[in-house]
């Protein structure tokens, strides 16, 4: 009998832990490709840029949207991206045969988990701003509750966070749904040595310059990043020799949207330090743009830098859900 009670524990904890699984969900997706980045001209040289390629992405399934931050994997193809209603998105990109984006397959969304092992929580406690890897581990900025939270890797998407790590940026200091838009890891060969940086959307220390700040290793500290109204940082992503690229947007009714890419060398990131750096491109409504989120950058076998960045379509018919490719003018 203590046997037969015994296995009976054991299944219903197995089935509470297989229960307690955040729900997942295959997305179909539906792309159009996107030629030319200036609407009416085929333009291919936009400042240090070169447009690759672009899709537009729609799907039957309402989760797909809100993509605030996007990170791909060593092999290019493969992402993991995260969305403002706390949610995790995996897939990977698909090319055509001139090496142009051509789609994305193998979609799948799943909620994220709080601390207490919830999932499907209410935006204001899951919203998910920042992605990046590190050391085998997943990190995720959120704003309203403003954290920095650790994820296994793999295993982030069925996992509750191992813990929190502490930001350096007073937390009084912060303001609501204007935190922790940008959390990005440097390479390990950088004056950085692969330490995380976090950079605030919209939050301001005594000088006017967005909170930033190094959170560990040998530059640990807070630093300065010089606003450029009238954009606000969404996200960033470093190059392999240590500079980071920032991605800029600008979007309301009354001014419409803009997108801008800022180069900042990486030599110049240390604690007490404002930077600013130079504007490489800038996109008015003219341009094929959004509310442009998410970026990161791939280093290709042949050498090449590409810039990839994604859309925030907010779930608004209004908007759309857009990857655009470019490639770096070194």
């Amino acid at each position: 009998m203590k046997a037969i009670a015994l296995f009976a524990a054991l299944l219903m904890s197995a089935t509470a832990q297989a229960q307690s699984l955040p729900p997942q969900e295959a997305i179909p997706v539906k792309t159009r490709q996107i030629e030319n980045f200036k609407v009416g001209s085929d333009q291919k040289v936009f400042g240090k840029l070169e447009f690759v390629g672009g899709i537009e992405m729609s799907s039957s399934n309402a989760l797909l949207g809100a993509i605030s931050a996007i990170r791909f994997r060593p092999d290019g193809r493969s992402f993991v991206a995260i969305m403002d209603t706390g949610h995790w998105l995996e897939g990977r990109i698909e090319r055509d045969a001139k090496g142009r984006l051509s789609g994305v397959s193998d979609l799948i969304g799943t909620s994220m988990m709080d601390n207490k092992g919830r999932s499907e929580q209410v935006k204001s406690r899951m919203d998910a701003e920042g992605l990046a890897f590190h050391d085998g581990e997943v990190l995720v900025s959120y704003e309203g509750h403003h954290r920095v939270d650790v994820y296994p890797d793999p295993g982030f998407s069925q996992s509750k966070p191992l813990r929190s790590i502490p930001f350096l940026i007073p937390k009084n200091e912060l303001k609501d749904n204007r935190s922790f838009e940008t959390l990005v890891v440097a390479p390990k060969s950088s004056p950085l040595a692969g330490a995380p940086v976090l950079i605030a959307e919209a939050s301001f220390d005594k000088n006017d310059n967005l909170y930033a700040a190094v959170l560990e290793g040998p530059l640990k500290g807070v630093f300065g990043v010089r606003e450029k109204e009238p954009f606000a940082i969404t996200d960033g992503a470093f190059l392999p020799n240590g500079d980071l690229l920032i991605l800029e947007r600008r979007f309301g009714f009354s001014q419409g949207i803009g997108m801008e890419i800022r180069r900042i060398p990486g030599d110049t990131i240390k604690p007490g330090a404002v930077v600013e750096g130079e504007v490489l491109l800038e996109a008015d409504m003219g341009y094929q743009i959004d509310n442009m989120e998410g970026m990161d950058v791939i280093a290709m076998p042949d050498g090449d830098i590409r810039v990839i960045v994604v859309s925030d379509d907010n779930h608004s018919i209004l908007e759309r859900n857009l990857m655009l490719e470019f490639r770096l003018r070194q």
